[in-house]
């Protein structure tokens, strides 16, 4: 049963991945207030940076709008709506240019059939489920293994591996679209390629909290598989 052993075996399995997600935080934090306080040449706006993009590929039908919250910036592929944060939708700076134009680059995969993107939205109700419902699953399924048997168990740690193979899809995802960002901010004529060295410190930084989140995830579904298997043995 849990005791110190489980607790034990629980830090090893969490803690480094916790500690890799507050510095991938911090970085991003970083970076993004560090760039925001530099101006683009051309004083566009992410707002502005995101329409010319989009329109510029087609994507007259794609809104723009403005949400509350720090970067909640997001792509939304069913309703074709690119929602940016207050600072990036209003801001004129190297920060706010790379966030608006990377998730403009959502928008182009959409467009594009981009296959692990449409294969992220597919895994969408699943994750949200197995996120939730998994771990409870698999505690519920733990703790009676002597009555019933470890099937239980087993399924709750199979809802759950559907966030880590989530989590594993989204970095192509990610990765992709800063790519595109990039390139496409210096063709649209948005921003120069001296300016893609803040743009590139924006991104990196926010790709590695998408590194740190598919860390989290594989190391508690680790965490499952483990205690589940020693559970069996006693």
């Amino acid at each position: 049963m849990f005791g110190f052993e489980s607790y034990g075996l629980y830090l090893l399995f969490s803690l480094p991945a916790l500690l890799l997600g507050l510095w991938a935080q911090f970085q991003v934090q970083g970076a993004f207030k560090k760039y925001s306080q530099v101006r683009t040449l051309t004083g566009v706006s992410g707002a502005q940076v995101a329409r010319r993009i989009l329109d510029s590929n087609g994507l007259r039908n794609v809104a723009v709008e403005q949400v509350s919250g720090f970067l909640s910036d997001h792509y939304d592929p069913t309703r074709k709506v690119l929602r940016l944060s207050p600072d990036v939708y209003q801001g004129n700076n190297l920060a706010a240019a790379g966030v608006a134009a990377h998730e403009a680059g959502h928008a182009l995969q959409d467009q594009q059939g981009y296959a692990f993107l449409a294969l992220r939205s597919l895994m969408v109700p699943s994750v949200q489920i197995g996120s939730w419902i998994g771990p409870l699953v698999f505690m519920l399924g733990f703790f009676m293994a002597g009555a019933i048997g470890t099937s239980l168990a087993w399924l709750g740690v199979a809802m759950f591996a559907a966030t880590a193979v989530f989590a594993l899809v989204t970095l192509p995802v990610e990765f992709d679209a800063s790519r595109r960002a990039k390139t496409l901010l210096v063709s649209n004529g948005l921003l120069t390629q001296p300016e893609l060295r803040g743009v590139n410190g924006v991104l990196d930084a926010a790709a590695l909290t998408y590194v740190a989140g598919a860390v989290q995830a594989i190391s508690t579904l680790l965490y499952y598989v483990f205690l589940l298997g020693g559970r069996r043995d006693e």
